[in-house]
């Protein structure tokens, strides 16, 4: 299940009134070091703290940057939970205040989404198969175009293995870029690892794919530039049960 970890920073405010002593003592604790929507988690199930309906399918995005995108996407869709994962305590910082002002404009409470800091290279020490992530968005992740750095991709072989040990069967990625060799390598990674290309676009405003394709500010930059957007919707039906290692 979703694990808490001492280096993780999610963003949000608890809602289960159903919490244990213990669990109550800690939030108390932290709410004197942090602000009100900044919390450091130990020992505490995330799902049941910050969510108010844990029950909600579960989606992720991975590398959220600023939150344009998953602030607009978790408050247009409150039937659904989500978590947002970056690296940078910056771009957490902006993306809480997005998600702040994106809730606020809708006049509703941010209950349905996290913004957390995590390694994603790590993803496996706080996801498992017992969390039933339906879907995963990945927007305008660094290309690592230097062949050396090409593991680093958060499309590459190596961490499709370690998504698909937390996806659903049938679980979906959801994948955007500006970059034609990431874009063109990420379809390689994908059948390599056993997931099925459901659509593709190399020019997603032309020919889109989405539903609802909802704009990031790396997305409306490139299409400024001239630049196409590339994007594909893959789904995981591999049966391999094969473990990866969370390191």
């Amino acid at each position: 299940m979703l694990k808490s970890n001492k280096n993780s920073t999610p963003f949000s405010r608890p809602k289960n009134p159903e919490k244990t002593a213990a669990e109550c003592a800690c939030i108390k604790h932290i709410q004197q070091i942090h602000s009100p929507y900044y919390y450091v988690y130990s020992h505490i199930s995330l799902l049941g703290l910050f969510f108010k309906n844990p029950n909600n399918p579960l989606h992720i995005e991975l590398g959220c940057g600023k939150g344009q995108f998953i602030s607009n996407l978790a408050s247009e869709n409150l039937d659904k939970n989500y978590i947002a994962i970056d690296l940078i305590d910056a771009m957490l910082g902006l993306a809480k205040r997005n998600v702040e002002q994106v809730y606020a404009e809708k006049n509703i409470k941010p209950e349905n989404i996290v913004l957390t800091r995590y390694d994603i290279e790590r993803i496996l020490q706080i996801l498992d198969k017992e969390d039933k992530i339906e879907r995963i968005y990945i927007n305008f992740c660094n290309p690592w175009p230097k062949g050396k750095h090409r593991k680093k991709r958060l499309t590459h072989t190596r961490q499709l293995e370690k998504y698909k040990q937390f996806l659903t069967p049938n679980g979906e990625i959801y994948f955007k870029t500006d970059d034609d060799d990431l874009f063109n390598s990420t379809l390689l990674y994908l059948e390599e690892t056993g997931f099925e290309v459901k659509a593709k676009t190399y020019d997603l405003h032309e020919e889109p794919i989405f539903e609802h394709n909802i704009e990031t500010e790396h997305e409306k930059m490139f299409t400024e530039q001239g630049i196409k957007i590339k994007a594909l919707i893959a789904q995981n039906t591999s049966k391999n049960e094969k473990q990866v290692s969370n390191t």
